[in-house]
């Protein structure tokens, strides 16, 4: 079959590679799109997978064509979304329901082959059946709104408060798209791309600025999220956050990345800094709010590139062109 694979650091190519087989509690998944995502650039620069050469291709949706001997809940023809997450669920952390934490963490694309490639095997356990009125191709936004699910889990935001979010890519509109499901009073987005703004805007949101301080907000806010993982939006982030407030890094910075806190002010102040890792119990949830339609695809995908062009995909993601950005094997 045909597949991108990056073969190394820097490094991408689009080949052909052995069919996959399925374990007995395996399917085969018939790739219908796959997205890509700021970790697929992290590989790219060889962070993250622990080995290479991977197929990359962690968000992806297709029709299964093949399953395992032990395989019952799922047949030859259902469409599906795909958690990548894969655990060993043995381990300390997995045995407190922490499986986002496995100390043998994995993920499909990213520790093993993943749907970048016009066939993919997933664990059973980790398809969910698309319900009809929802296109397969669309349905790759699951897993990706599947993190920020999991990103307002870790809020535990309360009804009326005060959001700002840094990044309008994907996963920052993602985030505003559930702050108002959340019931946020205000959502603001700081952006330096004006054409990223121009979307949040469609979508609703409160105000955009290229910068925070052409908000009136002299208090700071509740809830600063930093969707970007830029480390010049961390810093800026951190100092506004309002007193008894939270900041979420959301965003995947470099590990080299390094910011500066303020101990006295988090102490005196009552701030919380936080994270939030990928997956975490909260794939079926996505997949049920993408099927009420809190997400329009036809905003969110601005761009579906065949396979062949999965290089150029990277650098138009990277370059910050565009909004989600699918290949179609």
């Amino acid at each position: 079959m045909k597949a991108a694979v990056i073969t190394g650091v820097g490094a991408v190519e689009v080949t052909t590679v052995d069919d996959p087989k399925p374990g007995p509690r395996d399917v085969v998944v018939d790739v219908a799109a796959c997205g890509l995502c700021g970790t697929d650039l992290h590989i790219l620069q060889g962070e993250f997978a622990p080995t290479l050469p991977v197929v990359p291709g962690h968000e992806f949706a297709g029709v299964i064509v093949e399953v395992g001997s032990d395989v019952t809940e799922l047949r030859v023809g259902d469409r599906v979304a795909v958690d990548p997450s894969l655990y060993c669920h043995e381990c300390y952390y997995c045995r407190q329901s922490k499986e986002n934490m496995c100390e043998r963490w994995g993920a499909i694309g990213v520790t093993t082959s993943g749907g970048a490639a016009e066939y993919a095997v997933a664990p059973v356990a980790n398809c969910v059946k698309l319900p009809d009125h929802i296109r397969t191709e669309d349905a790759a936004l699951i897993e990706p709104l599947s993190c920020a699910v999991r990103g307002y889990d870790v809020l535990k935001s309360q009804l009326g408060a005060h959001i700002l979010i840094y990044g309008s890519g994907t996963m920052g509109l993602m985030m505003l798209q559930l702050a108002k499901r959340v019931g946020a009073a205000s959502v603001e987005i700081v952006d330096l791309n004006p054409e990223r703004l121009k979307t949040a805007q469609l979508l609703g949101v409160t105000g955009t600025a290229a910068s925070a301080d052409e908000f009136d907000r002299p208090r700071g806010w509740e809830l600063v999220i930093d969707a970007t993982g830029n480390i010049n939006a961390i810093q800026d982030g951190l100092g506004r956050v309002g007193k008894a407030g939270t900041f979420l890094q959301f965003g995947v910075s470099d590990y080299a990345a390094r910011a500066t806190i303020e101990p006295y002010k988090i102490y005196n102040q009552e701030i919380t800094i936080t994270g939030s890792m990928a997956v975490l119990h909260s794939f079926e949830r996505a997949a049920e709010l993408f099927a009420t339609g809190v997400l329009d695809p036809d905003v969110f995908i601005s761009d579906r590139l065949p396979l062949d062009s999965y290089a150029a995909a990277l650098d138009q993601f990277a370059a910050g062109k565009g909004r989600k950005i699918e290949v179609i094997p």
